[in-house]
């Protein structure tokens, strides 16, 4: 605690200087760690206390946790790396529990910050009241549609009942935090590295406050420009036939697993409507339920495991035998998900109501499973927040400016996995193009988020300590993109 208030006597000095024309000033509070770094690091943890909503600067404050976990290189660059998690509504502190195997620590500190209204913030946005809506409606086989929007209704109730500002959890608003806690520790230029979400969350720091920025590290970035929901279908079917072709490019899956993707389609289609039933045991109790499933569960299934690397591969076998109509495995894995947690938090609905949904085109949503009816029954969706929840959580959208692609100079580092089902290559293309230093790797045999593990680390490492410097790869399974 000593050093945390080392740190805010440190800080405060800069404060007044910062909060000139903002209406507010940012506050670094101390806090205790919420989560265990590594011991052989130097770390402080405290919270960075802005306004929920910057057009009520006067109004309620929130509390946004941060670790800042210190190189011990005496020669370290003054340039730290910030982290901070995907989603919309991940956490982003747990990153910090094996920073010490993170290449780039042995040169710079890193920051991991906590997004508004996610887990370790205060205040925290979840919505217990959509995971009981969906368990009811799996335990008693009621409409899941009907029941998620009830749940929905209640959460919002709820959270507005606490005096939250729901319009206030933004992507706008959360780049802004960066901004406030870079210039509140007093750092001149930060390395942004953003995954998913975030990505598209770091651009838009780099778009609002480029000053402040040197470099960013995108893996699988979701870029603000792109409105996913028109798209998740494709870029689902489009992972699944990279995994198909692979077959029938390799002489021994050829004989085992022929002509797959077609019966993939056949059999997916011919099911369409139909109802199954299995037997589940919700943990913790002992009474068998029958629960209905329909095409919904199996795509589903599929979707999580091409997320998982280390079982790609196994897609194949995977849709064969739910070829042959032994789903159980599959249903169950994705019935423990669903009763071990299940729907969107509450920051996840105002971040998406406001900033994709808010954009997207219901024609061009629709579009797509028209063309892949195979994937395409009632009532589903890949994603967990829909059209019909955000006319009930009513935010108003972003500025449309922060839609829109821009230009940049600053160095990117791009990653993609060939088989990701959300976030496709693509989309480092199109960042690629507005950003003319940019570099591009893509993993092969990977889905989301290939660079943030251990095969990324010397990418990462090497890509900050010369940001311009072309980078090379000596393994087949990582490829520099021209």
């Amino acid at each position: 605690m000593r050093k945390c208030i080392l740190f805010v006597v440190v800080l405060f000095c800069f404060l007044s200087v910062h909060a000139q024309g903002k209406g507010y000033t940012p506050l670094i509070e101390p806090c205790e760690c919420q989560v265990k770094p590594d011991s052989s690091l130097k770390t402080k943890c405290a919270y960075l206390v802005v306004p929920e909503n910057r057009s009520k600067p006067s109004g309620k404050k929130i509390k946004l946790p941060f670790i800042y976990v210190e190189s011990n290189n005496p020669d370290k660059k003054k340039d730290p790396v910030l982290f901070s998690g995907g989603g919309p509504g991940a956490s982003s502190l747990g990153i910090v529990q094996h920073v010490d195997r993170r290449a780039f620590i042995r040169d710079r500190d890193f920051i991991a910050f906590e997004q508004r209204g996610t887990y370790f913030s205060l205040p925290r946005l979840s919505c217990d009241e959509i995971s009981e809506s969906l368990r009811k409606a799996y335990r008693n086989n009621l409409p899941k549609d009907s029941m998620i929007l009830d749940g929905v209704r209640r959460c919002r109730e709820n959270l507005l009942s606490q005096g939250i500002d729901l319009s206030g959890y933004t992507t706008v608003e959360s780049a802004a935090d960066i901004e406030d806690l870079r210039e509140a520790l007093h750092i001149d230029s930060l390395n942004l590295f953003g995954i998913s979400y975030s990505g598209g969350l770091m651009l838009t720091v780099l778009r609002n406050y480029p000053s402040g920025i040197r470099s960013l590290v995108l893996d699988s970035p979701l870029p603000e420009f792109i409105n996913i929901d028109e798209e998740e279908i494709l870029n689902f079917n489009e992972a699944l036939h990279t995994i198909f072709s692979k077959c029938e490019t390799d002489s021994a899956d050829r004989r085992r697993y022929g002509n797959l993707e077609e019966r993939f389609k056949k059999y997916f289609s011919s099911i369409d409507g139909k109802i199954f039933v299995i037997p589940y045991v919700e943990k913790g109790t002992k009474d068998t339920l029958k629960i209905n499933y329909t095409r919904n569960e199996l795509v589903a299934s599929l979707e999580n495991t091409i997320f998982d690397f280390s079982k790609i591969k196994d897609i194949p076998f995977i849709v064969t035998e739910m070829i042959k109509g032994n789903h159980e495995q599959y249903v169950k894995e994705v019935l423990d998900g669903i009763f071990n947690g299940g729907g969107p938090s509450g920051m996840r609905l105002s971040v998406y109501c406001s900033d994709k949904m808010a954009y997207a085109n219901e024609h061009m949503i629709s579009e797509q499973f028209r063309i892949h009816p195979y994937v395409s029954g009632a009532g589903f969706f890949i994603n967990d927040v829909s059209m019909a929840m955000c006319a009930i959580w009513k935010v108003p959208p972003i500025p449309v400016e922060t839609k829109k692609p821009f230009y940049s100079k600053k160095p990117v580092l791009l990653a993609a996995g060939d088989t990701d089902p959300s976030c496709r290559a693509l989309y480092n293309d199109m960042i690629f193009h507005y950003m003319p230093n940019s570099q591009r790797l893509l993993f092969i045999n990977r889905s989301h988020a290939p660079m943030i593990g251990k095969d990324g680390n010397a990418f990462i490492a090497n890509f900050l300590n010369d940001p311009f410097k072309p980078l090379s790869s000596d393994r087949n399974d990582i490829i520099v993109v021209k």
